[in-house]
């Protein structure tokens, strides 16, 4: 007898990683908190690892600061809560005036249930020409002001 696994998703298109932008080289990064054994780069750089969590609980801002404004036409962030059943909300926005008014890409609640649903990956195909700065807003909890947020992965395209 022959057989084989197969998903029952199919696997979603991998961007190649030098479609991915450098943030180390492009951006300045600014943090509302940071754990120091989760630094914002191991979620922001390739090769980094384990992702980046806050040190202080409740709603968390990652914000990018482009030294040149960029073209922007996916952003891919990844989520992973395996120890605790959670709704967390992210809104993601930029501005192309260097902060001083902001557009929002999308509001998106997720509902984490280790047992079920621990990992969200969002790809959001989008069309921005100059963006200065790129800000990410997590609620990590809209239940609990006491949860930790914490940010897998994010890769700008």
């Amino acid at each position: 007898m022959r057989k084989r696994l197969i998903a029952d998703r199919q696997p979603e298109a991998a961007q190649a990683p030098a479609d991915w932008l450098r943030l180390d080289e492009l951006t300045e990064v600014e943090i509302s908190s940071e754990d120091v054994a989760h630094p914002i780069e191991s979620a922001l750089l390739a090769a980094a690892g384990k992702g980046w969590r806050a040190s202080l609980p409740g709603r968390q801002t990652i914000r990018l600061i482009f030294a040149q404004p960029q073209r922007l036409r996916l952003i891919s962030l990844r989520f992973v809560e395996t120890s605790r059943q959670r709704t967390q909300e992210y809104l993601l926005r930029w501005s192309g005036d260097g902060g001083a008014s902001f557009h929002d890409i999308v509001r998106q609640q997720w509902n984490f249930d280790p047992r079920e649903a621990s990992t969200q990956t969002e790809n959001h195909q989008v069309d921005l020409a100059a963006v200065g700065v790129l800000e990410l807003i997590i609620t990590p909890d809209i239940a609990d002001p006491q949860a930790i947020a914490s940010l897998a992965e994010m890769r700008l395209a």
